[in-house]
């Protein structure tokens, strides 16, 4: 059947690679951009990437030719993108910026919208058809997990819902994204391993996605074994930088990969980040096996390709029994990176079960989930993760 209508497109320019930090100055120039906003986190300005990245700006020029915004939360509020729209206006500043994990790189890319719509409530995101003329992005992850710095989406909580909101649109794609293994060389074990694992989450989400997008599934394929291969070095060694270099790239992937969209597990753990404040690569980790046993209950051999993509020889394997060697591998390649615990054991408590379940119901990722997910469904789920 041939599909419906549908749109192809991987504009942005990436540069990788060792060093890659260093060729900032000169593409600003090109953009151009002269007085940039750099949007991060507070916890980044203590680290060697920081110190790194203001090295290539020129950190003497600070409040003169380009200016910070440091206030984002470790789950981006809709205040974050507010606060760094305003510095942006009062420092006549020409570009963003953005720096970090995903959270700052969503609330810069999220900023020009208020940029050129001062006082919109992002909640009215969807009523304004025109968002072009956007001020010029620059995304610079120090993590290896989301892949906002491709992504055309914010996510963002929102004041009106106090709900994880996703924001679209192709004009919030950067100009300019680099990736840059030196920056992630500090990256702690544990958040190496839980950032890997939202890459992974989003390249098998994403491919075992129905909608149709031959491109995304086969880098959703090969992001997958990238990360397989690379991940359990960087966690082990830091300093690894070709391990390091691939995780990033990996991750860029899996962004690119879920322009098809998601599933069950994203819609599970949007609301623990929201409600329980949980590390959203750590909440994918804790929920995937849960997802995926679900959908391969439901749908024999969906994850037969996810298992040849992992190493794994299931390709004359019965469809039932592909699906079943896949899951277990997931499962102990996650348990040795440490992420084989229960959400208990992270601050989440049976009581917070009904607000949970209610949030992923109304989460759009299950929507083009393999197999349908149930309010009933999501309770199952959550108990048997919790």
């Amino acid at each position: 059947m041939t599909p419906s209508l549908t749109t192809f497109s991987f504009p942005t320019t990436t540069l990788f690679g060792p060093g890659a930090l260093n060729e900032l100055p000169s593409r600003l120039t090109q953009i151009p951009i002269r007085r940039p906003l750099i949007v991060t986190d507070a916890g980044l300005l203590q680290t060697h990437a920081y110190r790194t990245f203001t090295d290539a700006l020129g950190e003497h020029a600070q409040g003169r030719e380009w200016f910070l915004y440091s206030g984002v939360h470790p789950n981006p509020v809709e205040n974050d993108v507010r606060e760094a729209a305003d510095a942006f206006r009062r420092n006549s500043c020409d570009g963003v910026i953005a720096i970090g994990g995903g959270s700052p790189l969503d609330a810069g890319k999220a900023a020009r919208a208020l940029v050129k719509r001062p006082g919109f409530a992002l909640e009215k995101f969807y009523d304004e058809t025109d968002w072009s003329g956007l001020a010029p992005f620059v995304a610079i992850p120090t993590t290896a997990g989301t892949g906002s710095e491709v992504g055309r989406s914010s996510v963002i909580t929102l004041d009106s819902t106090r709900r994880k909101a996703v924001i679209f649109h192709p004009q919030l794609l950067a100009k300019l994204v680099i990736l840059d293994p030196e920056l992630t060389r500090g990256l702690p074990p544990k958040l190496t391993a839980a950032t890997g694992a939202d890459a992974l989450t989003h390249c098998i989400e994403s491919y075992t996605c129905p909608v149709f997008h031959p491109m995304c599934d086969g880098i959703a394929l090969e992001g997958i074994s990238l990360i397989v291969e690379a991940l359990p070095r960087a966690y082990r060694d830091g300093r690894d930088l070709d391990a390091r270099g691939k995780m990033l790239v990996a991750a860029a992937m899996g962004a690119v990969a879920f322009q098809k969209d998601l599933g069950v597990v994203h819609s599970m753990a949007h609301p623990l980040s929201t409600i329980c404040g949980m590390h959203h690569g750590l909440a994918n980790a804790l929920c995937l096996m849960a997802g995926m046993n679900f959908c391969a209950t439901r749908k024999p051999g969906l994850y037969r390709r996810v298992g040849i993509a992992c190493g794994l020889d299931v390709v004359n394997c019965p469809a039932s029994e592909a699906d079943r060697r896949t899951v277990e591998f997931v499962e102990h390649f996650l348990a040795s990176l440490g992420l084989n615990t229960k959400l208990r054991e992270h601050g989440v408590k049976p009581q917070h079960l009904e607000a949970l379940v209610a949030q992923a119901v109304d989460d759009p990722c299950h929507r083009t989930n393999a197999v349908p997910v149930t309010k009933e469904d999501f309770k199952r789920l959550y108990l048997e993760v919790l």
